[in-house]
């Protein structure tokens, strides 16, 4: 397995929240600037959220739209071509998705139809893709299983299913690198994968109500107080940089095992005001290097950005056409090894 550590962002090209209207293979624009704006900054890394949905229609999970596959090709190509790796993640996948799950006809952890899918859909892949190799690009199996017992998801069907998965990838490229989310939303550790070979990738969003305050798709998140950090309490803890270490306790063990750990995902919404950003983005950083973990921020551009938040006191700079958020940019760029 390659260990060199990734840094970079979340792209989200062919990515959709919930329900999605039509989308015509011409609307999925890359912006070449970004990607190079990304590149300079000394990133190594990209990770391309998916909804199945752009290529599918009416769950015909077989039957998929050509026209819209050669537009995540020419997402993929447009990342390794500046010779950054892409990590290619289904984010909704027949029959589960972290956000609306309840759109799906069928239920990924129950029905064989959309297991089987899954399973299909990146047998898929590992074909279509095959003549990259493992530094170019690397599957991102499933985004963010949910907890334990809901949807009817088990560790056993969890783990028997990446399994599958895994294997069928490895019937047609050998040593692709594959990447398995954390469960519980992508925070809760799988030692019972630690012998297949992956790489695990866990979540920088603890405290949830300091990184989604004001966040309308998470209302578990809203405690009706201004978040503070360090010192803000959440599920019966007082958050500072000791406590997000024990949090990551378990990836740690992991870890220590030789399992390479990534964090594909982290990032605060922004609605909490710039300071406590920082404070908390400042401690994240630092507990990821202590525990030499690689990152990659969700996303580049949006609420949860370097480019284009609204989070009141901010430092805006303008950086090679675009207008950055300083202090965060220069962080990420200092926590890059």
């Amino acid at each position: 397995m390659n260990n060199k550590k990734w840094y970079g962002f979340n792209m989200t090209w062919l990515f959709a929240m919930g329900d999605r209207k039509e989308v015509a293979p011409a609307e999925i624009v890359i912006n070449e600037n970004e990607l190079d704006f990304i590149a300079d900054m000394g990133c190594n890394f990209v990770r391309v959220p998916t909804d199945y949905r752009f290529w599918t229609r009416n769950f015909d999970y077989e039957n998929r739209d050509e026209n819209m596959l050669k537009r995540l090709d020419a997402c993929i190509e447009a990342v390794v071509s500046r010779g950054m790796h892409c990590s290619l993640n289904v984010h909704r996948a027949p029959g589960y998705c972290i956000n609306g799950a309840e759109l799906e006809k069928h239920n990924l952890w129950e029905d064989k139809v959309a297991q089987d899918a899954f399973v299909s859909l990146w047998k898929f892949f590992a074909e279509r893709y095959a003549s990259y190799n493992i530094d170019q690009l690397s599957f991102d199996l499933l985004n963010e299983p949910p907890n334990i017992g809901q949807y009817g998801m088990t560790r056993d069907i969890h783990e028997q299913l990446m399994r599958r998965t895994a294997s069928v990838i490895r019937s047609v490229t050998k040593n692709r690198q594959i990447v398995l989310d954390g469960l519980c939303g992508g925070n809760e550790a799988m030692p019972e994968l630690a012998d297949l070979g992956v790489i695990h990738s866990t979540r920088g969003y603890q405290p949830m109500s300091v990184t989604h305050y004001q966040a309308s798709w998470c209302p578990y998140a809203q405690t009706g107080k201004v978040p503070i950090y360090p010192g803000t309490e959440w599920e019966g803890k007082i958050w500072n940089r000791d406590t997000l270490l024990e949090h990551y306790s378990p990836w740690k063990a992991l870890a220590d095992k030789g399992v390479t750990v990534h964090v594909g995902e982290f990032g605060c919404f922004d609605k909490t005001d710039h300071k406590t950003a920082m404070n908390w983005f400042n401690d994240l950083f630092s507990v990821y290097r202590e525990l030499g973990w690689g990152f990659s921020l969700w996303n580049f551009i949006g609420e949860f950005g370097i480019i284009g938040h609204n989070r009141s006191g901010t430092i805006w700079e303008n950086i090679k056409g675009f207008r950055v958020d300083k202090e965060l940019y220069e962080l990420i760029k200092e926590y890059m090894e």
